[in-house]
């Protein structure tokens, strides 16, 4: 029951937390290494469970959708696809003790990404004039790595979209969020084939962040995404603290 409790809350704050500005996952993921999941098994786990969620969320911004400059949303979303599976076999044919030590770093990396990423690409954009064409080549990388762990991939996808293309930031987050669920769809149905899902963990993760990201999306909409990643990122930091700690300390 404790752990269900953990997984719960934790699903509740990180599809919040998706809805706002993205870094749902460094929530879930230790939440469910702590409820005695191992990182392996709980990274799949976690991507099966908020694949609702981010569909959730997207249709609460489905009135802001928009295509890319350039590119049609069919292509970026087949690319999305193709990636996420092509990252989900790569997680397959990883081991458990490998991924134990590169769990902490993927982490400490999409921490990064989340708190610097943007502004990276708003600076990368003032000095590189770059061709939107260059948009469905990154976005196939970005599926990989989605697929394969996709901690912080939200915000990489709106880091690199913002060099790429001219499209606002409220603009991009149904796209950002559609995406993100079909790489992560894909994904699953590969680790749902592979054994590596925990399913009553997945069960209580994926009703609490559906729930948590539908209505934070519904009502959250005023918040100020600037402010709300601030905080995030200090509770990401907070958070990938404790699992560098639990794993060498």
């Amino acid at each position: 029951m404790q752990n269900a409790l953990i997984v719960a809350g934790a699903g509740l704050l990180g599809g919040s937390m998706n809805a706002i500005a993205g870094g749902g996952s460094f929530v879930t993921l230790p939440a469910l290494v702590a409820a005695g999941v191992p990182s392996l098994f709980a990274n799949a786990t976690s991507t099966v469970a908020l694949v609702p969620s981010a569909l959730a969320t997207a249709f609460a911004y489905r009135h802001d959708f928009q295509n890319f400059d350039g590119v049609k949303f069919r292509t970026m979303a087949a690319i999305s696809v193709i990636g996420g599976a092509l990252g989900a076999f790569l997680l397959l044919n990883t081991s458990q003790r490998f991924f134990d030590d590169l769990f902490p770093f993927l982490l400490l990396f999409g921490v990064l990404v989340f708190a610097f990423g943007r502004k990276l690409g708003e600076e990368v954009r003032k000095r590189v004039n770059i061709h939107p064409h260059a948009l469905p080549a990154v976005q196939f990388v970005l599926g990989i790595y989605g697929g394969y762990f996709g901690g912080a991939v939200g915000v990489m996808m709106l880091a690199t979209w913002s060099v790429l293309t001219a499209a606002t930031i409220n603009s991009m987050q149904a796209s950002r969020h559609l995406l993100n669920a079909s790489m992560n769809a894909t994904a699953s149905v590969i680790f749902v084939a592979g054994g590596l899902i925990y399913w009553r963990e997945m069960a209580v993760l994926l009703v609490s962040s559906t729930v948590g990201g539908y209505l934070t999306g519904h009502y959250g909409r005023r918040l100020d995404p600037a402010k709300a990643r601030i905080v995030i990122s200090c509770l990401n930091a907070i958070i990938v603290a404790l699992v560098f700690w639990r794993r060498w300390a």
